[in-house]
């Protein structure tokens, strides 16, 4: 197997990987799967991806040609594993967990020194792959996909560290889990919590500034109002059609 970073001429053997694994795994509507594989991966959308300082896509070929691709992102010194889809017809002769590790050096070789994997819920078999390989559950998120709400699973190869606890506007306690980040424009945007158990959501924790990031801009994105850092678009923003 050969791991190479993807060009912009990968980009219909990406979509149809993307298709295969997804229709396979997710209990999605086909139509919602094309829709947002098109939204993530078209040519033009692919071509800024790879612009992308703080995003890593690869793609693996056999003899077969392309079989399996991963995109990651990189916040800080953490690596997130968005995606690592396999094409079916090549499951089950260990590709996944090679190109995973294939992966996972990638990212360490740009810096980063823990890596978390994002999954659904609902696909038990991307849940036993980074259960497999000894990863900690260590949160979800609510996500909209299409008009329906669905929870994607955090897995991390840390255990949880313990939150920061900082006072909100009226003096009550926050917590922030440095653990968890979304990507700002710039730095990243920690996760606020108001409990301890990491159950009720409060907003962000600004990275590049620290202040508190409660509110959403004019076009709907979240944005710290003391620096203008904003949240960046997730993966599944696109779905929703």
């Amino acid at each position: 197997m050969n791991v190479r970073e993807a060009t912009v001429e990968d980009a219909e053997t990406i979509r149809a990987v993307a298709n295969a694994s997804m229709e396979a795994s997710y209990s999605l509507s086909p139509e919602t799967i094309r829709g947002a594989v098109e939204g993530w991966y078209d040519d033009d959308t692919l071509a800024e991806k790879l612009g992308d300082p703080e995003v890593l896509v690869l793609v693996a070929e056999t003899d077969d040609g392309v079989v399996a691709f991963s995109e990651s992102a990189v916040v800080d010194e953490q690596g997130d594993i968005l995606w690592l889809h396999v094409d079916p017809m090549a499951r089950g002769g260990g590709i996944g967990e090679d190109f995973f590790e294939a992966t996972h050096a990638a990212l360490s070789d740009r810096g980063v020194e823990s890596v978390r994997g994002m999954v659904l819920e609902d696909n038990r078999e991307g849940n036993a792959f980074y259960e497999d390989l000894g990863f900690y559950h260590v949160g979800d998120r609510h996500v909209d996909i299409d008009g329906t709400d669905y929870i994607e699973n955090i897995y991390a190869e840390r255990a949880p560290s313990e939150l920061a606890t900082i006072a909100g506007p009226d003096g009550t306690p926050l917590y922030v889990d440095r653990d968890d980040s979304d990507r700002g424009s710039k730095g990243p945007l920690y996760v606020v919590y108001s409990d301890e158990r990491r159950e009720d959501r409060y907003g962000f924790s600004c990275g590049n500034c620290g202040a508190l990031v409660v509110s959403m801009d004019s076009m709907g994105r979240m944005e710290c109002e003391e620096c203008g850092n904003v949240r960046k678009a997730t993966r599944w923003d696109a779905t929703y059609m």
